[in-house]
């Protein structure tokens, strides 16, 4: 089966919104330039995200319209800030969704183009796919960088089925103009002179991809009703669309301002944006640039209405907490080395064969109930938990990481380890009844109460210093609009 578009997307950004007021002030002293860039904020992930975390939470909101979630064949996981260089982070993606072991992944890194990449790639393949880029950028404190770059994910789900929007084509340039890299051993990136990489790169490559694809089509620049241009430089839209002949009311208006630039994730989540502002019958001219271009182009469907219930980027920007916290920044981003104490003397190895057989309770957050007497708990056992019970084997499986529940009792404790203290910990109940003594993510200080909503995230556990190794688990947070 061909891929012919788009079925459902999903957008995350990090709950947390730094002011860029607050690091232009912080670096006042010896940058007072950065004042003039210190407009809107930036997303920013918490001391237990990643690139994963991020990828699965706007996978899950990418699924959660379409039912059963085993549908998906393929699963591409686009990212320039992979946690993992070798052990692919798609798969550890997958388990975590529950999509099974028959499915294929692949990781797609190493341009800002990874991300439209991933894309293409899986539009041409067979079966059902799950396209997913997210990017946590590191930025050295005090650049222009730091002030430009934000962290977030999108996923779209692809099919061809009931489309919100079908793929017409795409065409792709390769081209080693150097904008910006990073070295295999660096933390940051080199970036290059703007008003070079804008004449040399964006108003000269992109134009020739566009063209190109526009002949393939059979369209005009006329045809165009959305320009997306996934860049850093979101201000090169209008030239670059003047330079194809699009017209300039076509040129759908950047993200940087409200959330950041986030790597190759931000062609995607602009693509999400696009579509929930689109009418039937508009097409989309998707542009993703690094080292060459990629030039996608949509067709929105009559479904297209359908998406404004989607979680694009405008309710992903509702559900962020305002931070002029910038110390707090610089520690969840580890660029500050904070003296936790002895407390962090601790080793945090991973049995990797205990992890290997339990990766489904684990990653997947899979219980049992009985179906004697239809009690839910975790982790699922040989007996039944419930009192009234306890027979032997009578538990199926059930994944408890889409399940609402309640705070039932908690702790802050101010003594526990925790790269944001206070450590919040305590007993959730779930809906149907199951307990569970589990960690709290999201929350400030004071905000946890006896009943409060949570729902549930996919979380960095731990980190193993010694050995490099991310451990994931899941971690109760806040339900978005509660009160």
């Amino acid at each position: 089966m061909t891929q012919l578009g788009i079925s459902s997307f999903g957008v995350y950004l990090p709950r947390q919104r730094l002011a860029r007021s607050a690091i232009a002030q912080a670096h006042a002293w010896a940058f007072p330039n950065l004042q003039g860039m210190a407009r809107g904020a930036r997303a920013y992930g918490s001391f237990d995200e990643d690139s994963i975390t991020m990828g699965v939470a706007a996978a899950r909101e990418a699924l959660r319209p379409v039912a059963p979630q085993g549908a998906v064949a393929e699963l591409h996981f686009a990212s320039t800030t992979l946690p993992f260089l070798d052990r692919q982070n798609a798969t550890v993606i997958g388990e975590a969704l529950g999509l099974g072991g028959d499915l294929h992944t692949t990781d797609a890194t190493g341009s800002q183009r990874a991300g439209t990449g991933a894309l293409i790639h899986a539009l041409r393949a067979e079966g059902p796919a799950l396209v997913i880029g997210a990017d946590r950028p590191l930025t050295k404190p005090g650049s222009a960088q730091e002030m430009v770059a934000g962290d977030g994910a999108a996923a779209l789900l692809l099919g061809s089925d009931d489309v919100v929007a079908r793929f017409l084509g795409a065409h792709s340039l390769a081209s080693d103009l150097v904008d910006h890299y990073r070295g295999a051993q660096a933390r940051y990136d080199y970036v290059l002179e703007e008003r070079w990489v804008r004449e040399e790169g964006y108003l000269k490559t992109v134009p020739r991809a566009v063209a190109a694809l526009l002949a393939k089509t059979g369209l005009a620049p006329g045809d165009i009703d959305r320009f997306v241009l996934g860049a850093m430089q979101g201000g090169a839209a209008k030239a670059v669309a003047k330079k194809c002949g699009i017209a300039e009311t076509a040129v759908h208006p950047g993200l940087v301002d409200k959330c950041g630039y986030s790597g190759c994730a931000y062609p995607l989540a602009m693509l999400c944006d696009a579509l929930q502002a689109a009418a039937p019958g508009e097409r989309i001219l998707l542009l993703g640039f690094g080292q060459g271009c990629d030039a996608l182009l949509f067709e929105a469907t009559e479904r297209i209405s359908e998406v404004r219930a989607f979680h694009g980027v405008e309710a992903a920007l509702r559900s962020g907490r305002c931070d002029d916290n910038y110390l707090r920044f610089l520690a969840f981003n580890r660029l500050i080395d904070l003296d936790l104490g002895m407390r962090e003397e601790r080793d945090t190895r991973t049995a990797q064969s205990a992890h290997f057989r339990a990766r489904a309770t684990i990653t997947g957050f899979t219980g049992g109930r009985c179906t004697a007497c239809g009690t839910l708990q975790f982790p699922r056992t040989r007996f039944c938990v419930n009192p009234d019970c306890k027979r032997p084997g009578t538990q199926v499986e059930e994944p408890l990481r889409e399940k609402l529940g309640q705070v039932k009792s908690f702790t802050e404790d101010w003594l526990a380890l925790s790269r944001n203290p206070p450590l919040m910990y305590g007993n959730v109940r779930f809906d149907d009844k199951a307990v569970l003594m589990m960690e709290f993510t999201g929350f400030a200080p004071g905000e946890l109460v006896i009943g409060t909503p949570v729902r549930m995230e996919f979380r960095i556990k731990d980190f193993d210093s010694l050995r490099g190794f991310h451990r994931y688990f899941w971690k109760a947070a806040p339900v978005p609009g509660a009160a």
